[in-house]
């Protein structure tokens, strides 16, 4: 990694990628150790959270480690107190902390002013533990990586950002579609085909769900209404209805293909409850896989790898 934090896709190089992988694989076949026995976690979050804020209790407390959660109202960050001192505090207790943000700037704030590790764990801009989970899960259901094409269908959001990064740096083929209005920024467009044109992969922006998902090796959404954007519930609605994926437009991805998802799902939306309970889709071991990502991603900041796999 470029540094000492884990805040965007792109801290990542391919190597840095594939070694969390292999990492991941590895722990979830051994399950619990003591590799971060006396660790401390410190979960700082603005928004609330199902798997991102379990998956990393549980990742720590099967390595040995301990978490402390600490919610909005305890800590007003920006508000009640600055995010520096939050930082500079927070240093002093803890040896780690997972920030779930609104922006990306508070993020970027706490990472320069904290001397331990800070985690990216989900800001407006990225979400690169979800990313390195969901192609651990494309890993794991097809063996290889290299030159698979997944279909990301729906909002230019940050799970978007970051597993079109993360896809480009491996050399995984994406197509995104989009309605006008709601693709991903040109810039973050532009940073994955440079990122696409190294490893030999192929980025496209599209407007046709169906050109996106034809001949596709996975199809993915993402809930077209994010926290904070339910003044908006209705227009997206209209604006998305073309843009479901449903048993119709699967059919058009390769006969193998899975569905991925990353929760929380609106059923009847962006996905039907007949793709959401198909065979093909894996969606509650992309669930699954947060947890296991989760320590390998905490191993490698704390330096725990060489005692847990003993290989390095």
């Amino acid at each position: 990694m470029k540094g000492k934090d884990l805040l965007s896709a792109t801290d990542l190089s391919r190597e840095d990628i594939q070694l969390l992988l292999s990492d991941t694989e590895e722990l979830k076949l051994r399950g619990g150790n003591t590799s971060l026995g006396g660790k401390v976690l410190a979960l700082l979050f603005e928004k609330p959270s199902l798997r991102t804020r379990v998956s990393l209790e549980v990742a720590m407390n099967q390595l040995g480690g301990k978490t402390i959660y600490l919610s909005p109202a305890e800590v007003g960050l920006g508000k009640r107190e600055s995010v520096k001192d939050v930082a500079l505090v927070l240093s002093r207790f803890a040896d780690i902390i997972a920030a779930r943000t609104f922006s990306h700037k508070t993020v970027e704030e706490l990472a320069e002013y904290a001397t331990v590790p800070v985690i990216n764990v989900l800001s407006d801009f990225e979400h690169p533990c979800q990313a390195l989970a969901d192609v651990f899960t494309l890993y794991e259901k097809k063996s290889e990586i290299n030159d698979l094409t997944v279909a990301y269908i729906g909002d230019g959001n940050n799970v978007a950002n970051s597993l079109m990064l993360v896809s480009a740096i491996c050399g995984i083929n994406f197509r995104i579609a989009s309605p006008k209005g709601y693709k991903v920024e040109e810039a973050i467009l532009q940073l994955a085909q440079t990122y696409a044109a190294e490893s030999r992969a192929e980025v496209l922006c599209l407007d046709d769900p169906k050109t996106a998902v034809n001949g596709a090796d996975a199809v993915y959404t993402d809930t077209w209404i994010s926290m904070g954007q339910e003044e908006e519930a209705e227009r997206k609605r209209k604006v998305f209805k073309g843009y479901q994926v449903n048993s119709e437009l699967m059919s058009l991805a390769k006969k193998d293909a899975i569905f991925m998802h990353c929760l929380p799902a609106h059923r009847g939306e962006e996905v039907t409850d007949e793709v959401m309970d198909s065979p093909a889709s894996v969606v509650y071991d992309q669930a699954e896989n947060r947890m296991h990502v989760a320590k390998a991603i905490l191993l490698y900041l704390l330096g725990g790898l060489e005692i847990q796999l003993g290989y390095r």
